[in-house]
């Protein structure tokens, strides 16, 4: 799988941990490049986002150099990623998009049932689960949600999931024992971040059955 490689790679001593500390500028905007291509390109929603900013802050940690630039970098590389993901909702290019099923019908329909529970506030709280983070935005654009309000929500939910996870790995870097597990301690986080999703979708299997045997009784009675 895609994501679990990158991270392998990430995690690796021969990988952003090298690259960090003989060039960090470069191993940042690495991140920042994923980042912004998991939030700016809606059919992309499988990026490891979450644990490799964490891995990231721990990284950093290790390397002794200070997680403010690099958070900074990451946060506007998620704000821009949501407002290209959100023109290209509002343009022709997104109905294209919906209408050749480039995303999947589920992605949408999970989104939608976002907006509907917490309206505009979905780009921000949004930004910590996997594929509504990516998809939201695109929504949002495609339903034509006020401009300035999305840039409010986006700002604020690129700096906080920046800055939230990129600081608790550069603060559990510190931890002997997450400096030895952080590869597992990654793929961790990643399981973690999708559990909500498959929790969701659990619920709605569990839903649709119940459904069925109320469609036959009501088939058998008619």
């Amino acid at each position: 799988m895609i994501s679990t490689a990158l991270l392998a790679w990430f995690s690796s001593d021969q990988g952003l941990m090298a690259l960090l500390s003989h060039n960090w500028p470069l191993g940042i905007l690495m991140v920042a490049a994923i980042v912004f291509v998991e939030t700016g390109l809606v059919f992309m929603p499988f990026l490891p986002g979450d644990s490799l900013l964490f891995a990231t802050g721990a990284l950093l940690g290790l390397a002794g150099l200070s997680p403010l630039i690099p958070i900074a970098i990451a946060s506007v590389a998620a704000i821009a990623g949501d407002a290209t993901n959100y023109a290209i909702g509002r343009s022709r290019l997104g109905q294209q998009i919906v209408r050749r099923g480039w995303i999947s019908p589920r992605h949408l329909e999970r989104t939608q049932a976002w907006f509907e529970r917490y309206g505009g506030p979905t780009i921000t709280i949004g930004r910590f689960f996997p594929v509504v983070r990516t998809v939201a935005p695109f929504m949002a654009g495609l339903a034509g949600l006020d401009a300035k309000r999305f840039l409010a929500y986006n700002i604020a939910g690129g700096i906080v999931w920046s800055g939230l996870l990129m600081s608790a790995g550069y603060w559990l870097g510190q931890v002997a024992w997450v400096r030895e597990h952080l590869h597992w301690l990654s793929l961790g986080i990643v399981a973690l971040s999708l559990l909500p999703v498959l929790i969701h979708l659990a619920n709605e299997r569990a839903q649709t059955r119940n459904k069925e045997p109320a469609r036959a009784s009501a088939v058998g009675r008619g």
